[in-house]
């Protein structure tokens, strides 16, 4: 029988298919990858949403975990034409009075803002960028083997394991204890959820240590970086075609899946049956994002100077209002005044904007599937913290989360992260099994932000996948 015309296919264009798609085909396989949307990008695209000349990151927007990523740290990004830029504020917090918490690159310099709480940030967070360079590798893979550095990830795990209102208990200022509440917000669960802490504590290490930068231009130049090396080792990418069954796929040695179990057990129809199909369709999906971009006369006139000077800004004000903001959502119900993430390029990159005008782009979670629209009550905790905000509004685009369900499949409900950050899914994601990347299906793999690390623009489920793959093949990666 003939060899297949193609050794591997990857259904789905993401930023993890299509890092599954340059390993594989740096590894010397035929790569052919199938992108239901005009375009491939996924989370990673950037378009005119509202104005003409204004560029708005669709999903993503800022992208600390692919400088943190062993995938990207392969790339030459730079030489694929990706420049990042990092703001020296990673990220602020906002607080009521004209008052903020932030952080930027030094631990110390950080640390001294922060009062009384100085030191217990200090001791907190200096022992965890110190062994970052270590630990941050084996944080951004499956977490099923023995660590290379038993010591380190043992100190990570202490606070980690703990929920984030846990890990606050060791500040006593509301400034300290907002900025943790802010970035351990990013999980999309309560902050009294086991794990929370994990999160928070990884991305404030990531800040310190490499920032948190945006593309100049936006981000669908890192998915241009992408389908750029792959055309160098002779990958292509097919656009416009939705893959309805495994059926209509062409012949290949292996076939890459870049969407979630749900998906999957869809795909597969009855090959997949039983006790399996039921594990698949019962992973779980966190809440889901309303997500708002504006074009902006000038930049946003916050009161703390601080959040002039950062890429991204929590808001929210105090631990106890984030709690409250995320267990609402986790709970159906849409919080009056929201934690919301914003991100704001323009302090880096004046070319998302005309000459003097901005791009803002923010979100608030929801309830799973909501329609609700939720722009009013996220300009309102704006204003609340840079009086004068509305009226630099030129223009607004919003995508409720049902809207970004349809903008990207994945999104199960609005959740971006495609599939619940809870401590069991991470530490067994998707499924209960010792390679995650593997399906019930022989030569069939997974490869979305359903598998192991999770979400975000690191490309780590894709490359995660394509080394599963060869290895089943008998070849050994790039």
């Amino acid at each position: 029988m003939a060899s297949p015309a193609t050794d591997a296919v990857v259904v789905g264009a993401g930023p993890n298919g299509l890092a599954a798609a340059v390993t594989l085909a740096r590894a010397g396989l035929s790569v052919r990858v199938i992108e239901g949307a005009d375009t491939p990008g996924g989370g990673c695209r950037t378009q005119e949403l509202t104005l003409p000349g204004f560029r708005h990151d669709v999903c993503a927007a800022v992208h600390p975990l692919a400088v943190a990523s062993p995938f990207f740290q392969r790339l030459d990004l730079a030489a694929l034409g990706v420049t990042l830029r990092t703001p020296k504020v990673a990220f602020a917090h906002p607080l009521d009075g004209g008052r903020a918490s932030w952080v930027v690159n030094s631990v110390d310099e950080t640390a001294g803002a922060l009062g009384a709480d100085g030191g217990s940030y200090r001791r907190l967070l200096g022992p965890l960028v110190r062994d970052a360079p270590v630990t941050l590798p084996a944080l951004l893979a499956p977490l099923r083997s023995v660590p290379g550095h038993p010591l380190a990830m043992a100190r990570f795990g202490l606070d980690g394991v703990q929920s984030a209102t846990m890990v606050a208990h060791r500040f006593q200022t509301e400034e300290a204890r907002a900025l943790l509440a802010g970035v351990a917000a990013h999980t999309m669960l309560p902050l009294t959820a086991a794990g929370t802490g994990a999160y928070g504590l990884t991305l404030m290490m990531i800040a310190h240590l490499v920032g948190w930068p945006v593309v100049e231009g936006g981000s669908a130049g890192l998915t241009d970086a992408l389908v750029s090396d792959l055309a160098a080792h002779g990958g292509q990418v097919e656009t416009g075609r939705w893959v309805g069954s495994l059926a209509e796929l062409p012949p290949s040695r292996v076939v890459l899946l870049d969407v979630t179990p749900r998906q999957l057990a869809a795909l597969a129809g009855s090959s997949i049956a039983g006790r399996a199909a039921r594990t698949l369709r019962g992973f779980r999906y966190g809440p889901g994002v309303c997500k708002v971009d504006w074009a902006l006369s000038g930049p946003v006139p916050w009161q703390a100077a601080a959040c002039r000077e950062a890429g991204t800004v929590h808001l929210g004000g105090t631990l106890a209002e984030i709690a409250r903001s995320e267990a609402d959502a986790v709970a159906g119900k849409h919080a009056e005044r929201p934690y919301c993430l914003v991100a704001q390029p323009g302090v880096v990159d004046a070319s998302r904007a005309p000459a003097g005008q901005h791009t803002l782009w923010g979100y608030c979670h929801v309830p799973s599937g909501s329609t609700v629209d939720m722009s009013d009550r996220i300009e309102a905790q704006i204003e609340r913290f840079a009086p004068g905000f509305g009226e630099l509004i030129l223009a607004r685009s919003v995508k409720t989360a049902a809207d970004m369900e349809r903008y990207n499949p994945n999104y199960i409900g609005g959740d971006i992260n495609s599939g619940a950050a809870t401590l069991r899914q991470t530490l067994f994601r998707p499924t209960v099994r010792w390679n995650p990347y593997r399906t019930p299906l022989p030569r069939v793999y997974l490869c979305s932000a359903s598998t192991p690390p999770g979400g975000g623009v690191h490309g780590m489920c894709g490359d995660g996948a394509a080394r599963t793959a060869l290895a089943d093949l008998g070849l050994r990666p790039p």
